[in-house]
């Protein structure tokens, strides 16, 4: 359990980035955060793992605040990949990379190499393990911090806007990725602009504004027609299927098949 209770947080400068949320996240929930730039998404999800600390309020893993635990500590339950990989990468060998956190969680022989290689091949870099990371481009170096996430095994997996850059069989893999861990019972949170990957890998979405959570339920209560005035007001649309789906009397995630057939039977 993720546990946030009454959290603000003010940066140096006096901006308000947090204010008063509380957020409960079950073991095993896949919960996309989504928002307009500035509402506070990446502020949140860097209490998870203490990279940074509440001003106000309190966030507790498990029921233990994470206030008297160290980065460390916190680093083996919360793994988190950046937006931008090029501040998480450092190592000159993308193998070097992924066996940097699994190493100081402990792992070591046999059992680093495993999850290093299992790591490269969910994130499909198995091919690249060699290779200098900063010979490769901007998408492959987003699935290079994916799968030195992964190769830690945190019960927790956060990803900050998993998607930007990739093409279609990226967002494929990244969907792939993202079934797995829930499939393995691990809980995973993601900062998405993209309400497609949200809607059809996600069974929660929360919505924030200036800092505060103004929806949150499944898909398809928060694509729901009488949300797309609050979703307008963070600079967001509903997914195109949302759309159609409230069209044709479908409902907000209506399926590939339910599309087709009220299509086929839709007068011309």
């Amino acid at each position: 359990m993720i546990e946030l209770q009454g959290v603000s947080h003010v940066y140096p400068g006096g901006t308000r980035a947090l204010d008063r949320v509380d957020l409960r996240i079950a073991d095993g929930e896949q919960v996309a955060i989504v928002g307009q730039n500035g509402s506070g998404k990446s502020t949140l999800v860097r209490h998870l793992n203490g990279l940074l600390r509440p001003t106000e309020g309190v966030v507790l893993l498990d029921g233990e605040q994470t206030a008297g635990l160290r980065v460390a500590a916190l680093a083996a339950r919360v793994g988190l990949a950046f937006q931008d990989p090029d501040r998480q990468i450092f190592a000159s060998r993308v193998r070097t990379e992924v066996a940097f956190g699994p190493r100081n969680l402990g792992l070591r022989g046999a059992t680093l190499a495993a999850a290093v290689t299992a790591a490269l091949a969910a994130a499909g870099l198995s091919d690249q393990a060699d290779r200098n990371p900063y010979d490769m481009g901007f998408s492959r170096r987003k699935l290079l911090a994916l799968a030195s996430i992964l190769a830690m095994g945190t019960p927790t997996v956060v990803l900050d806007e998993p998607t930007t850059g990739q093409d279609v069989r990226g967002v494929d893999r990244i969907q792939t990725v993202v079934a797995n861990l829930a499939a393995a019972g691990r809980t995973v949170i993601a900062i998405s602009h993209d309400m497609r990957f949200v809607a059809e890998s996600f069974v929660r979405v929360v919505v924030m504004q200036s800092g505060r959570v103004i929806l949150d339920g499944t898909p398809a209560e928060v694509f729901a027609e009488s949300n797309w005035a609050a979703l307008a007001g963070t600079y967001l649309e509903p997914p195109l299927s949302a759309r159609i789906g409230a069209r044709l009397g479908l409902g907000s995630t209506p399926t590939d098949s339910a599309l087709i057939d009220a299509l086929v039977r839709r007068p011309a």
